[in-house]
């Protein structure tokens, strides 16, 4: 660690900072609780991930824009994004949810299909992350926070065709990327059309992989007010050396498919806003456990959800209310896991009050499901927020929070491993104390978080020998705190650095082997430097830290050199560091990637 961090203090103070065009991240409304508030003065801990943000990060994908983003840890498998599992704050790659555009991605087969449906940077305007307990918001699965990615607007002139090759690329592993895109854009409807390709040779044995994602936006003017309709495919196939099983089983091999189509709307007046939404994700997953010989083992799943949504504010002298209501049907087909149905009703309210010339920030709210295979669950929970000056804030929340077992936790069997018909739901109660500072030049926020949970599942096996089992082993207490400092230069130039510590207490003890034992991070270093040399080239450097709880640890540095805004040349893991983010299984070293991009305006 001394090493790479001595390395990464030279290359800062030998870079000179001067111009760059480029923007801080800005307030935007982000629709937690279901309330659109400017992030700044909603008291919880919520980033946002602005497009000008991703335009100068060193990162080509989403997983790897994520690992920018202090108390995020995404495990990834390899280059190019191909499979990785998300965490937020410790816990299971099963506690945190992904949605797109405000639908929820969660896969009722496994967690580890989470960033499947992830799009190209090139077609997100922000990423909203929100930390902490989110169920009262957003349902199960919110366990330990969740991930809103909003799609960019189609904008154009009526008639002008506009056509163009997003990117090109070339790297390491024989890497090579494409994407191209195409508007069509009347009077009444606005359509973005796009592409893109994703292929390696791998970086060792049995890494390779084809990537291809199809992506469709419209929006359709009618009766004075426009809804949205998007439509996206992404089918990865890849290599999967020691992904899952042990790292001797190196020919093992995926297929994974991830669809997506669904309807939204908004409808505004003076009082109300009312926000309906009509999806229905479509997965499917292909593992073969020998790739040159499927009949050995082969696993094919498919699962289906259709959801339809109905979320709305109402504005009065009280304050702001916040309801909806969600249904929504999903199924499996597997021959593994077998055939299983589940119907969800899921409804929430939430009110926030404004008291002493809005100085405090008071919400209360509850969430409550019904699972169909499950029983009842209600999430509540409350935000507390004092605004000492305009610069500086306090807030508090607290929050109870439950995620359901998977599928595969409750019937999947092979060789080696047996899911548990009996599992019991996850439980937790979550709370949150933190300030904001936000002036010109500096912004700095902390934050302190306590999270008990309760039946938390895990593999286990008495004996060397024995099936690895899915069982309730116990309790769990997470503590931890965050701290992220930014500094200003001239010209929108910034240096930012971030710090998470996370301990877990409590685990259950008496038990022999554990397939998922507690790896999450104690601590996490991030920090990034963006910068520019004379009028037409930017360069962004990213360094990161990382000591897990087996005392493994790691340091990566990225840099990414842009000129004329086009023109690109990314080096990942510039120190050639040896290391592993999940299951043993090693990241590549130094590589490279080379491209013009050009993005969507």
């Amino acid at each position: 660690m001394k090493k790479s961090f001595t390395l990464f203090l030279l290359l800062i103070l030998n870079i000179s900072v001067s111009q760059q065009d480029t923007t801080n991240l800005k307030e935007v409304i982000v629709s937690t609780s279901k309330l659109e508030i400017p992030f700044s003065k909603n008291f919880r801990t919520v980033t946002v991930i602005s497009s000008n943000y991703i335009k100068n990060s060193p990162a080509t994908n989403v997983s790897d824009l994520l690992q920018e983003i202090t108390g995020i840890d995404v495990r990834r498998r390899g280059v190019g994004g191909i499979q990785g599992d998300l965490y937020i704050r410790g816990g299971g790659f099963d506690q945190t949810l992904l949605l797109v555009d405000g639908m929820k991605m969660d896969d009722v087969q496994t967690g580890h299909h989470t960033l499947n449906m992830i799009l190209p940077l090139y077609l997100i305007e922000r990423i909203e992350i929100i930390k902490g307990p989110a169920a009262r918001i957003f349902g199960q699965n919110a366990f330990n926070g969740a991930i809103n990615i909003v799609t960019k607007d189609v904008l154009g002139e009526i008639g002008k065709a506009d056509f163009r090759v997003n990117e090109i690329s070339y790297g390491s592993f024989e890497q090579k990327n494409i994407s191209a895109s195409t508007k069509i854009i009347t009077s009444n409807v606005k359509t973005l059309i796009s592409y893109s390709g994703n292929r390696s040779d791998g970086y060792r044995h049995n890494t390779d992989f084809k990537k291809k994602n199809y992506f469709v936006k419209s929006t359709i003017k009618s009766n004075g007010f426009p809804f949205d309709i998007i439509a996206s495919f992404t089918e990865n196939k890849f290599g999967a050396n020691g992904f899952y099983a042990s790292p001797s089983a190196t020919e093992q091999y995926e297929e994974t498919q991830a669809s997506l189509i669904g309807l939204s709307t908004s409808i505004k007046s003076q009082k109300f806003i009312i926000s309906p939404k009509l999806y229905w994700r479509r997965g499917q997953d292909e593992y073969i456990y020998i790739r040159d010989n499927p009949s050995v083992y082969r696993n094919l799943h498919k699962t289906n959800k259709v959801s339809a949504e109905l979320s709305g504010s109402y504005f009065s002298n009280s304050g702001v209310t916040g309801f909806g209501i969600d249904l929504s049907a999903v199924n499996i087909s597997s021959n593994n896991l077998g055939e299983h149905d589940r119907n969800t009703v899921s409804a929430y309210v939430d009110h926030t009050f404004k008291l002493f010339d809005e100085k405090l920030v008071v919400s209360p709210g509850i969430s409550a499901s019904y699972f169909s295979d499950m029983s009842f669950h209600s999430f509540p929970g409350i935000d507390l927020g004092y605004n000492l000056n305009s610069s500086f804030k306090l807030y508090s929340n607290i929050g109870k929070t439950y995620r359901i077992p998977t599928y595969t936790d409750l019937y999947y069997a092979d060789r080696t491993t047996i899911g548990n018909e009996n599992l019991n739901p996850e439980s937790a109660t979550s709370t949150e104390l933190g300030f904001k500072y936000d002036t010109t030049n500096v912004k700095i926020t902390g934050a302190l978080f306590n999270r008990e949970a309760k039946n938390i599942i895990d593999y286990v096996k008495e004996n060397e020998n024995d099936l690895w089992s899915a069982v309730n082993i116990g309790s769990l207490k997470t503590t931890g705190f965050e701290l992220d400092f930014r500094y200003n230069f001239k010209n929108q130039n910034y240096f930012n650095l971030g710090y998470t510590n996370i301990k877990d207490n409590n685990y259950v003890t008496n038990i022999n082997f554990s397939k998922y034992s507690l790896n999450s991070f104690k601590h996490q270093l991030v920090s990034k430097l963006n910068l520019s040399y004379l009028k037409n080239i930017s360069h962004s450097i990213v360094y990161k830290y990382l000591e897990r709880s087996d005392n493994s640890n790691y340091s990566v540095l990225d840099s990414k050199i842009i000129y004329k805004k086009r023109l690109f040349i990314y080096v990942n893991n510039l120190l050639d560091a040896a290391y592993s983010e999940t299951n043993l299984v090693p990241m590549p070293g130094r590589n490279f990637l080379v491209g013009i991009s050009i993005g969507i305006d």
